[in-house]
Formats: structure tokens, sequence, C-alpha cells
């Protein structure tokens, strides 16, 4: 059978080699378009994201929109800095030439994106693979329909078609697509489906990554303002009905402090929503009727001390929080995304950095505590893709920060510089003479031991030495 994407890919191939994607004036072209696609399709984006998922517009502006408009103005603003050749130190033999490295573009880049962050986790990979110089082929997500349908219709036509191009794809055909060769691939899902990507990157040793999720640590100690936990937590775990990677996925509390930020959180979710969060306009609903029925299935874990109710028609699951949950229930298996949180009670912070360590890696790792010594314990005493105290999801939307799993919750990072750096091989560069051969005679055969010491002086790093300490 033919390879239905061959000829898309020869031509992204041909551009690539041409050099047309590589001076700073083509990308910044390419950057601004994107720039007015956001802005000239901002209410189509709207609509798509509310008939997908029922996402209430201002949690579109806050974390589609505005994310995406922030990671272009930090680009433009800095990518003339950021492909600029970087200088290195040198050693004694080297000492008249010119070392470097040189940003190079990876080439044909692949981005899938999810369907919770539709435009946020399609698009900000491509302001850096743009930023760096590659080709880019988008595969957004068929899960979110009116989205996928949006941004394959109207995106090409903002940029470069010969570089840039969107390719719609169920299952079967993604998998055909990974079939061919490309020089980067830059995937944001679940890890079941990560290792399948992994897989078939390594065919051809295509170095990926992979944006995974995973179950999130919440520790709440004992010494903290509980009403401001309360509202941080609740936040950060119902934005999006829930369906965010970043979510906290669990809290882990003593049995006093349960019984203090239960009633916290239900103050905390009718503030927001209503007492009736089924009519209120700022809950989403679940994105399909197989993650509707998956999430439902949850609330069997425990016992459901707020919310419970379910709307399968609506694909509406209530703002819900288990307590009595035991770890080794349903709930406690399998990240949630969706609007459940469960509370699992341990009787210190030694038990619950035992809890947490025990466990996969998770993409990020909250801590709640007006004590800094708690704070700083957890973060020197466990492992995460990332680390938030008494705060959740913020941490995301800085440029300066790195953005990304580890181990099982995924590999690679990016945000800011650090995209443009993922898309971007560090290609190192030395550049020499072709005079001056006298000074090169003492490496060549045949050999001689004498050379050796001087050799070793133009050549090796030496250990500084330090100041001895002496106690008096």
């Amino acid at each position: 059978m033919s390879d239905p994407y061959a000829g898309l890919l020869s031509r992204l191939r041909a551009a690539w080699l041409s050099g047309r994607t590589r001076p700073l004036e083509y990308r910044t072209a390419q950057l601004e378009a994107l720039g007015r696609f956001l802005e000239e399709k901002q209410q189509d984006i709207l609509e798509a994201t509310a008939l997908d998922m029922g996402k209430p517009s201002f949690e579109v502006e806050l974390s589609e929109i505005s994310i995406c408009r922030s990671e272009l103005n930090h680009t433009l603003n800095n990518l003339g800095a950021w492909m600029k050749d970087e200088n290195v130190d040198k050693n004694w033999a080297t000492q008249l030439d010119s070392a470097f490295i040189r940003k190079d573009p990876y080439g044909v880049v692949l981005i899938i994106g999810p369907w919770n962050y539709p435009i946020n986790l399609l698009l900000v990979p491509l302001i850096g693979a743009i930023a760096a110089g590659n080709c880019v082929v988008l595969k957004p997500s068929e899960i979110s329909r009116n989205m996928e349908r949006l941004v394959a219709e109207a995106l090409p036509s903002y940029l470069d078609k010969d570089c840039f191009a969107v390719v719609t794809a169920g299952v079967e055909e993604t998998a055909r697509l990974l079939e061919n060769k490309f020089d980067y691939i830059f995937f944001t899902g679940s890890p079941s489906v990560g290792r399948i990507i992994m897989t078939a990157a390594a065919k051809h040793l295509t170095p990926v990554t992979l944006e995974l999720g995973g179950k999130n640590p919440c520790y709440v100690s004992d010494t903290c303002n509980v009403q401001n936990v309360a509202r941080r937590v609740a936040w950060g775990r119902f934005f999006n009905a829930g369906q965010t990677c970043i979510a906290p996925d669990y809290v882990l509390c003593s049995l006093e402090m349960q019984e203090r930020l239960v009633p916290a959180l239900r103050e905390a979710i009718t503030e927001f929503y209503g007492p009736e969060p089924q009519n209120s306009p700022d809950f989403a609903r679940i994105v399909g009727d197989k993650q509707f029925k998956r999430v439902r299935a949850l609330l069997s874990s425990g016992r459901v001390a707020i919310g419970g109710e379910t709307d399968e028609k609506e694909r509406y699951i209530a703002p819900t929080v288990l307590v009595d949950v035991q770890e080794d229930e349903p709930v406690m298996r399998e990240e949630i995304f969706g609007p459940v949180l469960p509370i699992l009670t341990v009787s210190s912070e030694e038990e619950a950095i035992t809890f947490i360590n025990a466990r996969e890696r998770p993409l990020t790792l909250y801590v709640f505590s007006s004590s800094k010594k708690v704070v700083r314990r957890l973060l020197e005493r466990t492992s995460s893709g990332g680390f938030c105290a008494n705060d959740t999801i913020m941490h995301m939307t800085l440029t300066s920060l790195p953005f990304g799993g580890i181990g099982h919750s995924g590999m690679g990072c990016y945000h800011g510089r650090f995209t443009f750096e993922t898309f971007s091989h560090l290609r190192s560069a030395l550049l020499r003479a072709d005079g001056r051969e006298a000074l090169n005679s003492l490496r060549y055969p045949p050999y001689a031991p004498r050379r050796l010491p001087l050799l070793r002086i133009a050549m090796e790093n030496r250990r500084r030495r330090t100041a001895a300490c002496t106690l008096l």
C-alpha cells in the first residue's frame, strides 16, 4: 500500500533542505502570522472549545489564547539573541581558533497535540519549532473534533504551506504517519500512547519529547490557611472539569486536616460554581462519552463527601471530593483526568513523603504549608517534573521555567527558550586556520613520550585550587 504522507513529507523535506526556514526574518514572519491566527480566529476558538467540552470562554482565554500569546511575544522578543552562536571556552591548543555552539534546526518535525488544551498544547510547541527553523507537521487530536476542524481548515492559510502542514488522522492513520522518518517528534498525551510513539521513533532513531501525565500528589500540612488551600486546590482540580495534566490528582493530609479541609472545599466549590454547579456557566463538561464513563466509574472508590452527581446526556460530572479512599482503589490506580478529588490521610509528613516516593514520579508535586522547612523538605526528598508550593497550576504560566515530566510522566521540556532549545540541535563547531602546522607536530606520529607533558598542558582542563579552610 502506498504511503499517503510521502508527497507531503517530500515537499517539506525539500523546503527545509533549501534553507528557506533558516533566516531570522523568515522565522519572525511565520511567528507573526501565527499571532494573526490567534487574534483573527479567537471567536472561532472560543466557539469550538465550547462545542467540544463546554469550556467556559474565560478558561479558554486564560489557558489557551493568553498563554500562546505570551509564549509568542516572549519568543519574538528574544529570538535574535537565542539564534546567535554561543562562544565557548578553549584550551591552550585552540586559543587562536574559533569555537562555538550553533543552534541548528532538526529538520522536519512532528507535533502531536492532545484534546484537553487543543490550542495551547499544539501551538506552544509549534512556536518553538518555527523559532528554531524547522518544517513542521501538526497533528491535532481527533477527539476534540471542532477544534481539529478549525485548525485544519484555518491555520494553513496563515503559514507557509511548503514548510508547515496540518494532518487530521485517527489512530490507524496516525500509525501510518509514524512509519515515516521525522527528525524530531513532540508528543503530548497519555503514557500508554507515549510508549507507542517512542517505539515508532526508535525504528528511525528519532529523538522525542514526551509530555505525559500521572497522578500529581498534593500534600497539605497541618500548618496552613485552610480557606486559601481549599480555593487554590479546588480551582486547580476543577478547572476545565479536571481535564488538566497538572491538576492536583489527590490530597495527602492528616485526619485532623481532612476534617477542616472538606468543609472549606465545599464552601469554595459553592463560591465558584453556585449551589448547582451543573447550571454554572463556569464549569466545563467531559470531552466524550468514553471519557465520561471512565471517570464516572471512579466515583465508586471511597465515600463521596462532596458532589458525586452525574448526567450522561450532558457528560456532566459534579465537582466531587472523595474521602475514606484506600490506596489500592481504582481512583488511585490511574490518572483521574476529571473533576474528582480523593483525599487520603497520612499520620505524618514522613509518611506522605514515603507514599509519594513509592509511586511513579509525577508531572507536578504540590505542597501547602506555612512552614518553609516543610516545603523545602518535600522539595529535597521527592522527585517530580515540576514543583509548586502553596498554589496549583500557576508554575506553568512562567516562560522562564521549563515544563516537562520525568520517568513515567515524560521526558524533555519546553516553554520559552526551552522550547526553542528542544527543537534545536546544539551543533559544536571548531574553526581552525589551515596554517600554523608547526604547532600540530607534537601530536603526530612517530610518537615521543617527551611530548606528552606539553600536550597535557595544551589540552587538559585543570582542577581549580580552593583556599584551605582552617579551624582555629
